[in-house]
């Protein structure tokens, strides 16, 4: 990371009004930023985050309305998710990438900006595709946003609470991605589906505003820009999730293969070009250590389980069971209302457990509240539905904060730019083949999709919890 290495950027001692900080002020890497700018650019971090974390959840409670509204078929509706997962999927590595060489206050507020724009135009969709070209300018505003997150968390924060910035980063991720069914429950009981979009406007300009005064600046480094490895990079993911999607669709079995094969000889030459460099945008050196490589793993299967059940619950709570919009938000809500208590406690326990034991068991008991979502039954009470969410949340909640700290202590100090790009690039790869196979399986079997979405969604969360049992052999080298 270039944060720290940057000309011209070492706060002037004299400044007289520190609560209106000038653009042109950028931390002292020994120090960070002056209070109260620091509280100033934490909070356009975490606004930022949230929009860009919660928009990829926000719509799926929406997805049969929406799909009824714009006639729509709820196989298709899913790309309304597909196209903002896919877009933020195949940029975040680049643009971190980029962030390295031109500055992360750059993209970060470009990204905020282009995700506002694209708010609007969600907004004002009229068709299914339409909406989905919108979402994915809007996915390129996310990546922007996202891909830099971290690295601005470091500049912010002085050396001796960096821990505490990325744990309250990481629980602003783990929170805005649960919240999305309550917050699109308490929009949808005033208003129409539009302002589900429409309400990131005003927030995403307050954060615009209040980012150009407060963020750091740091100057990047002049090296090329490998735009081989962004453009490879953007094939390989977005040819496995239109194979996936393409078949879930009854696209032609020799289209989907074509795809794969595509996906998989770009995906060879890619890695070997990776190979060669020595901060490459895929961090292939840092997937050589065993217990970063079981993380990613672990992260990408735990969070597939979760898109999964988060997509298809609302399909079956309203098409299968008869529950209005709004019921399908508050019954969902212990899911994320469970992870914000579990999330702290499982920190804590890290420091005595291993991620490992903690993750296993994790992602174990969200696999049996999955399988027990899975088996409700046709006339549930509100309890029933209650304590299972709450079961997958306790669950999610164990998981999360011991493989993201196993993960960003796992690589060395001069590679946590590229450990942080990964824990990213490994959780939306997991919510964006999640959102793919809830098409897949829906085009297969439209009756029982929901249903059949759960059990898989368990058998993911299973696989993720042996994964995790894996890493109890491997210790976390000593950060260089």
């Amino acid at each position: 990371m270039q944060a720290s290495s940057s000309t011209g950027n070492r706060h002037p001692s004299g400044a007289s009004n520190p609560a209106a900080p000038s653009p042109a002020v950028a931390p002292e890497p020994e120090l960070g930023l002056p209070i109260p700018q620091r509280y100033w650019a934490i909070l356009v971090v975490a606004l930022g985050i949230t929009l860009a974390v919660l928009d990829s959840a926000i719509a799926n409670v929406a997805l049969p309305t929406i799909a009824r509204n714009l006639r729509a078929s709820a196989a298709s509706s899913i790309w309304v998710v597909n196209a903002y997962q896919l877009s933020v999927t195949i940029s975040l590595l680049p643009l971190s990438s980029l962030g390295d060489r031109i500055g992360y206050r750059r993209v970060y507020m470009g990204g905020l900006v282009l995700f506002t724009i694209a708010s609007l135009g969600c907004a004002l969709a009229t068709s299914l595709p339409t909406l989905a070209l919108a979402r994915v300018i809007q996915g390129f505003g996310a990546a922007g946003i996202m891909s830099v997150n971290t690295a601005l968390v470091r500049m912010i924060y002085p050396p001796t609470q960096l821990g505490r910035g990325v744990a309250i980063n990481a629980m602003v991720v783990a929170v805005s991605s649960a919240v999305g069914p309550t917050v699109a429950s308490a929009v949808l009981a005033v208003a129409a589906w539009p302002w589900l979009f429409a309400i990131n406007v005003p927030i995403g300009i307050a954060a615009i505003a209040v980012g150009w005064r407060a963020l750091p600046r740091n100057e990047g480094h002049p090296s090329p820009y490998d735009y081989p490895s962004a453009v490879m990079n953007a094939f390989v993911f977005g040819l496995l999730i239109f194979a996936v999607d393409g078949f879930g669709h009854g696209e032609r079995y020799g289209f989907v293969a074509a795809e794969l094969i595509g996906a998989i000889v770009i995906g060879y030459f890619f890695v070997r070009r990776q190979l060669t460099q020595s901060a490459p945008l895929l961090p292939v050196d840092l997937l050589r250590i065993p217990i970063f490589a079981l993380s990613v793993g672990t992260s990408v299967c735990s969070f597939c389980a979760q898109m999964l059940a988060f997509v298809s619950l609302p399909f079956l709570l309203q098409n299968n069971l008869g529950l209005s919009q709004v019921e399908t938000g508050l019954l969902m809500t212990p899911w994320p209302l469970v992870i914000v208590g579990a999330a702290p406690l499982s920190g804590v326990l890290s420091d005595r457990i291993s991620a490992g034991w903690l993750g296993g068991l994790g992602l174990a008991t969200l696999a049996l509240g999955l399988l027990l979502l899975a088996t409700l039954g046709a006339h549930p009470t509100a309890f029933d539905i209650v304590w299972r969410m709450a079961l997958c949340g306790a669950g999610f909640g164990i998981f999360q904060s011991p493989n993201n700290r196993t993960m960003l202590s796992a690589a060395p100090r001069h590679r946590s730019g590229g450990a942080s790009g990964m824990l990213g690039t490994a959780r939306l790869t997991g919510q964006t083949l999640g959102s793919a196979l809830v098409a897949l399986i829906f085009g297969i079997a439209p009756q029982h999709g929901p249903v059949l979405t759960l059990y898989v969604a368990a058998c993911f969360a299973g696989a993720g919890a042996l994964v995790s049992t894996m890493r109890v052999r491997h210790s976390a080298p000593t950060a260089a």
